[in-house]
């Protein structure tokens, strides 16, 4: 089990009654202003970074997006904002590689992986086959199968899986997500990577809990979901992806090739390790193209946000009917729709996704009804922590109604105490560390990155760090040191014992 770094997480929530909407929109703009504001306005996110909690009173408490890349060793990141129902602006920062050998500067049309925000892609794809009567929501999904068919058991049988459930991860689906393969390493079929068949690298997909029951989040469901779609459109994935949906939105630098042709080879960044360095060959590859194979920029993502905001909101789409997008934004089980997390906000609703394959980290997040969202793309597995950095920047500068930065107050830092808790833990499997440095406490865990966090005191027993709204708590001191810590992170609890 592992913290998820999900941008969704940790956003921080401030809900806009009637009265105050003007405000949490922000003030309107004249047209002179309105021409004026872009670069303003970017320079404004650029400056006004923060981590999502703030050390109360602390000096100095908005920071660089330059100063914060090199902080979390985050080598590019690419930004696409939109405002009003369109694109605004778009910026990329850094370089392509850290390594010298492949580094160029980013610009806006570098490409990075998606990851898992393909997803969202995908969903779409398949409503758009949903929409032709080529495929079925509710039907079950065998039905619809030729070539390979989800392996009957006790569960299926008592409820068959339907391409509903496969989209909103409640399928009862096993496999969460993919490791991809580094180049130079065979290729599965999408039939071996569903039957866990060599040269695959994962597990078989199967059911194991009834479906319908639970949600939980089952990149293998998305290959059931690529093959349904390939088949039902009798084309390659990828094909029809870019036929039907990549290039009627105008995402003209996208794609879901597994191979990256040579014109686009040399226009796509480079991943990177939480060390620091380049991934071994620059990038996996993903045959589970469906759950995590896009190749894409974050203004062609954009493209994404704006159409479904263009159909939930009932003007027209270019690929989904105002009612195919209600359905995508309505829950099912968990916080997800089809395709999407989704969160009623009250005036308007939230829809986003975020994903991480080795070396990348992406956002997309959008609104209904209010025309703003924004896609944010990096090179690095440290990039969640920028991307929720930056999203805190934006809420601030365009009047979102999350992302706010929580004030939490700090008490003096004990030093005697701080001596007592220093020593090495194990959390979640994983060598963690308390250090002491005087007044200071320091928890270092690779399950939180590679990076140590400072540890501000609230009382003689309790901890914050900024960096992720997470609390660490420590029983009283016995026979001069602790021998156990927690880690709150919103309603979930994780125990360290010491190892000393």
């Amino acid at each position: 089990m592992q913290f998820r770094h999900d941008v969704r997480l940790l956003r921080q929530r401030a809900t806009c009654f009637l009265g105050t909407l003007a405000l949490c929109m922000g003030p309107a703009l004249s047209a002179e202003e309105a021409s004026m504001a872009p670069e303003a306005r970017v320079a404004r996110v650029e400056a006004g970074l923060s981590t999502p909690v703030m050390v109360k009173g602390a000096v100095g408490g908005k920071m660089d997006l330059q100063q914060r890349m090199a902080f979390h060793n985050v080598p590019a990141v690419s930004i696409a904002l939109i405002d009003q129902g369109r694109v605004q602006w778009a910026r990329a920062y850094g370089v392509t590689s850290a390594d010298g050998e492949n580094a160029a500067s980013v610009t806006p049309d570098t490409l990075f992986q998606a990851a898992s925000v393909s997803k969202a892609v995908s969903a779409v794809g398949a409503l758009v086959l949903l929409q032709q009567r080529r495929l079925s929501l509710d039907a079950p999904a065998n039905d619809q199968l030729t070539a390979w068919k989800i392996p009957d058991n006790d569960f299926t049988r008592a409820k068959p899986v339907s391409l509903r459930m496969l989209l909103n991860h409640s399928a009862g689906m096993t496999v969460h997500g993919y490791l991809g393969y580094a180049q130079g390493q065979p290729l599965p079929t999408l039939v071996q990577v569903l039957d866990g068949t060599a040269p695959a690298n994962s597990d078989p997909v199967r059911v194991d809990v009834l479906p319908g029951s639970l949600w939980r989040y089952s990149g293998g469901g998305y290959g059931v979901v690529q093959l349904l779609m390939a088949e039902a459109a009798g084309q390659p994935f990828d094909r029809y992806m870019q036929q039907s949906v990549l290039g009627p939105l105008g995402m003209k630098h996208s794609t879901f090739a597994v191979a990256l042709p040579p014109s686009q080879d040399n226009t796509a960044a480079s991943g990177h390790t939480a060390d620091g360095h380049a991934v071994a060959g620059r990038w996996h590859r993903y045959p589970e193209s469906a759950a995590a194979g896009l190749w894409t920029t974050p203004s062609d993502l954009a493209q994404v946000v704006l159409e479904v905001q263009r159909a939930a909101d009932g003007s027209a789409g270019t690929l989904l009917s105002h009612d195919t997008a209600q359905t995508m934004l309505t829950r099912g089980l968990g916080e997800y729709g089809l395709g999407l997390y989704v969160e009623d906000l009250g005036d308007r609703t939230s829809f986003s996704h975020s994903g991480g394959t080795t070396g990348f980290r992406s956002q997309l997040y959008g609104y209904t009804h209010s025309g703003q969202g924004a896609v944010i793309m990096t090179n690095s597995d440290n990039g969640a922590a920028l991307i929720g950095e930056i999203l805190a920047s934006i809420s601030a500068e365009y009047g979102w109604p999350e992302f706010k930065v929580i004030e939490k107050l700090a008490i003096p830092g004990d030093a005697a105490r701080n001596r007592q808790l220093a020593g090495r833990y194990a959390l979640l499997g994983k060598t963690a560390e308390l250090i002491a440095e005087g007044d200071r406490l320091y928890l270092q865990s690779d399950v939180l990155g590679a990076a140590r966090r400072e540890l501000h005191a609230q009382s003689a027993t309790s901890f914050f760090m900024t960096e992720q709204d997470m609390v660490l708590n420590v029983p009283p001191v016995t026979d001069g040191r602790t021998s156990r810590f927690e880690l709150v992170s919103g309603a979930n609890t994780y125990a360290a014992t010491r190892l000393e």
